[in-house]
């Protein structure tokens, strides 16, 4: 039985005939009225010991709360070009640790609103973007795994645990709508496009390094497969090409912050005060590939009273399943292989340079167009059981950083 067979007949009707972008924007202003009230439900829990919105907390200190702070403080003041230091000498939290784009974007759409509109554009910018990336992911997932399939999956994408980002000032939205602009554009063979998209993401949020290394997989997957569907020497060109300029934006922004400040490691030494804020460390803060996992998971599995070997094997475990799922899942392998390898590259990325931490869920939101694999499933049961999950981890998370907004985390 077809999807849409499975639908009472007058919801048949109405569905066929829908043009895609309003039932998308539907399902779209759904899920964020559904977010809206959960945000606002989270003002009521906001005043208790540790929480930094206090005890009358609305949506709009939300809006503009956590990180999007650093952001408006960007569109304000820029970046600084003398590095704080703390009593120890070492480098601590500062505005280059976040890109300029999203802030200087909200900033020029907040200017109708006055000298305190950032937190209006922000908020515009996130809505107006998060709507975007719907409507793309809907057209990369409906050529894979069909309408109502990828209706399912936008439907778990905005509704899903991290669906406050699409209402609040952080710039993962707007960096996500150019991932699946460029995902869609190196699907269709677009490559020209990939271009800009390529630098608006590289200076939007962290992680273009990861599109890199899938630009050089897909590059190797297609000279294995050229007797079957043929390399052209302009498509070699054009990989070789993008991949060159993803590498070098990439590493860009750590070059610009060694020359405005005059330290060469500015935007490294900065990444890792907050490495110390969670775990701190004698001595000067250092970095190599791997080490923050490696480090981080004893240390948290220690926190919670455990052995400190049982995190790395929980970490194990997790990268097994991960990779095992990549790979065999019959959901996933529908997506496609430019969606699998950026999958993988980007769970390498995060695995080589990130430390676990109370934003690690939100890192993942990149991650975001594997849910084509669970939206492909025809189980009515099985997509509104994960949808009720969602929404469930959703306030989970909404309550925690908003509501409680300290450092514990508690199932509410």
């Amino acid at each position: 039985m077809s999807d849409l067979a499975a639908l009472p007949r007058w919801a048949g009707r109405v569905y066929a005939r829908m043009p895609a972008w309003a039932g998308i924007l539907a399902v779209y202003l759904g899920a964020r009225l559904i977010t809206t009230a959960l945000l606002l439900i989270a003002t009521g829990l906001s005043g208790g010991p540790g929480s930094r919105f206090g005890a009358h907390a609305t949506i709009a200190s939300f809006v503009s709360g956590w990180d999007a702070q650093w952001y408006w403080y960007i569109a304000v003041y820029g970046y600084p070009t003398t590095l704080p230091l703390g009593a120890d000498g070492h480098v601590t939290q500062n505005s280059w640790a976040f890109l300029p784009v999203y802030s200087w974007v909200s900033q020029v759409v907040g200017l109708p609103f006055g000298e305190g509109g950032w937190p209006v554009g922000a908020a515009i910018v996130s809505l107006i973007a998060g709507y975007f990336c719907c409507l793309v992911l809907f057209r990369m997932m409906r050529v894979r795994i069909g309408r109502m399939a990828a209706v399912w999956t936008v439907i778990f994408f905005a509704a899903g645990p991290l669906g406050a980002l699409f209402q609040v000032g952080y710039a993962e939205v707007l960096n996500m709508l150019f991932l699946l602009l460029a995902l869609d554009g190196l699907i269709r063979r677009r490559y020209v496009r990939l271009y800009p998209l390529i630098v608006l993401m590289g200076f939007t949020r962290p992680g273009v390094l990861a599109f890199a290394l899938m630009l050089g997989l897909m590059l190797v997957l297609r000279w294995l497969r050229r007797r079957t569907d043929p390399l052209r020497g302009r498509e070699i060109a054009h990989y070789l090409g993008l991949g060159a300029l993803a590498v070098t934006v990439g590493f860009a922004w750590q070059v610009i912050a060694g020359i405005a400040t005059g330290v060469p490691n500015a935007y490294l030494e900065t990444e890792l005060s907050w490495r110390g804020f969670w775990m701190p460390q004698d001595g000067k803060p250092s970095f190599s590939p791997f080490e923050g996992w490696l480090s981080a998971m004893p240390y948290w599995a220690k926190m919670l009273g455990l052995p400190g070997w049982l995190g790395l094997v929980v970490l194990g475990v997790l990268v097994a399943l991960f990779a095992a799922a990549l790979i065999a899942g019959p959901g996933v392998r529908r997506l496609g292989p430019e969606i699998r390898l950026y999958a993988a590259s980007y769970a390498l990325y995060l695995l080589a340079v990130f430390f676990p931490q109370s934003s690690t869920l939100r890192l993942l939101f990149p991650l975001a167009p594997l849910w084509g694999a669970v939206g492909w499933r025809r189980s009515w049961w099985l997509r509104v059981g994960v949808l009720i999950v969602c929404l469930w981890l959703q306030w989970v998370w909404i309550a925690n950083v908003y509501g409680y907004a300290d450092t514990f985390w508690r199932v509410p």
